[in-house]
């Protein structure tokens, strides 16, 4: 005999109240990029398919929901795990557009936060953004690490080839610098790899930087 649906009125049942956390980040973060700090939890509630006052049990407010999105948004950790997930055993170029695509994807959300953001009432304190920099260098050294195998085909080091392909990534993804053109992930490695010039010839030597 078959088992009869849930009943229509009935609910789903409660979350932990981490994963709740989790999926009010994540349902936070899209909002964010679009409508900034003018985001009400109505439209939050309305995205995680919840109801509104349920926001209230994971967060005391609006603005610590944001600043734990941000400070999500801003958490290298699944980027590193994405990019130890590399088949370091594949070709230099196809571990590093692999590498460039997971990275972008990263840099999507961080710059789009930091556009919808920047004038809003957290300017000062700048939550999430104070990691900012420990971010980078911990995605930096798992680029390095996808790079150290073929470090002897390099006239640079892998750390600073690392950091190059971050940069380019970066500024080829910010809409205030790439024209509205998003660089795409393998121009970005050819540009590392090969440079532009056509016939230039072996490096007469390596340089280590």
């Amino acid at each position: 005999m078959q088992a009869s649906a849930p009943s229509a009125g009935r609910r789903a049942k409660p979350l932990p109240p981490q994963a709740r956390r989790a999926a009010l980040i994540a349902a936070t973060l899209p909002l964010l990029r679009v409508r900034g700090f003018d985001v009400s939890t109505r439209q939050i509630a309305a995205a995680a398919g919840i109801a509104e006052g349920t926001i209230f049990r994971a967060f005391a407010n609006k603005d610590s929901l944001i600043r734990a999105a941000i400070e999500a948004a801003f958490d290298p950790a699944p980027v590193v795990a994405e990019l130890e997930k590399i088949d370091i055993s594949a070709p230099l170029e196809a571990r590093l557009v692999a590498a460039a695509h997971v990275v972008q994807g990263w840099l999507a959300t961080v710059i789009g936060l930091m556009t919808a953001l920047r004038n809003g009432r957290f300017a000062d304190e700048k939550p999430g953004w104070r990691r900012r920099r420990r971010g980078l260098a911990a995605i930096n050294a798992a680029l390095s690490r996808l790079i150290a195998p073929d470090s002897r085909r390099l006239r640079v080091t892998p750390e600073h080839a690392a950091r190059l392909l971050h940069l380019l990534l970066f500024s080829g993804s910010h809409p205030g610098v790439n024209d509205g053109r998003v660089l795409q992930a393998g121009e970005a490695v050819s540009v590392i790899l090969d440079g532009v010039r056509v016939g230039i010839g072996p490096a007469r030597g390596r340089r280590r930087c």
